[in-house]
């Protein structure tokens, strides 16, 4: 049975005893009272258990909690050093990426240098022939002239002298 219940049973009893008329005193039923008082030895140590088992739960409750909030802020110990690692590796990729690039960009004018020096030179030397295929030329052209020119006046002979005259 419940203690609050027995304690009021208990005071009810006290309060329906009649006074002894000039004290503070009151009759009571002993009888009714020492029931009352056996209830409550009996009631006390399985109110006493009641309490024992609510503390064991809310020990278990906390430690549950606690346990709990262990766990997660490990969690978000863990993901805060991933979230530090991430940052890191972002940061040495993005250097890396950099390096890359300008060794990229310091490749591309060496190429680039490169090949405009091939291409003047080729071209250097293609003048060069092209100069010596027109010099050859022009020499075939004036020594075919010249020819053509003694052949003709060969041919006409007096072409020559009257135009000498």
């Amino acid at each position: 049975m419940d203690i609050q219940h027995l304690l009021g049973r208990l005071e009810a009893i006290l309060l329906e005893s009649r006074r002894v008329p000039g004290t503070k005193m009151r009759l009571v039923d002993a009888d009714r009272c020492f029931q009352l008082i056996d209830q409550m030895v009996l009631a006390i140590p399985e109110e006493i258990k009641k309490a024992q088992r609510i503390q064991q739960e809310h020990d278990r409750i906390l430690a549950q909690a606690k346990e709990e909030a262990d766990r997660i802020r490990e969690l978000a110990r863990e993901e805060a050093a991933h979230l530090a690692d991430d940052t890191a590796v972002m940061s040495i990729a993005q250097g890396r990426a950099q390096a890359i690039e300008e060794r990229a960009r310091r490749e591309v004018e060496r190429m680039r240098a490169e090949a405009d020096n091939y291409a003047l030179e080729t071209l250097a030397r293609l003048r060069e022939e092209l100069d010596r295929v027109t010099t050859v030329v022009n020499n075939g052209i004036s020594k075919l002239e010249a020819e053509h020119t003694e052949r003709m006046a060969a041919s006409n002979p007096t072409t020559e002298s009257e135009a000498a005259t």
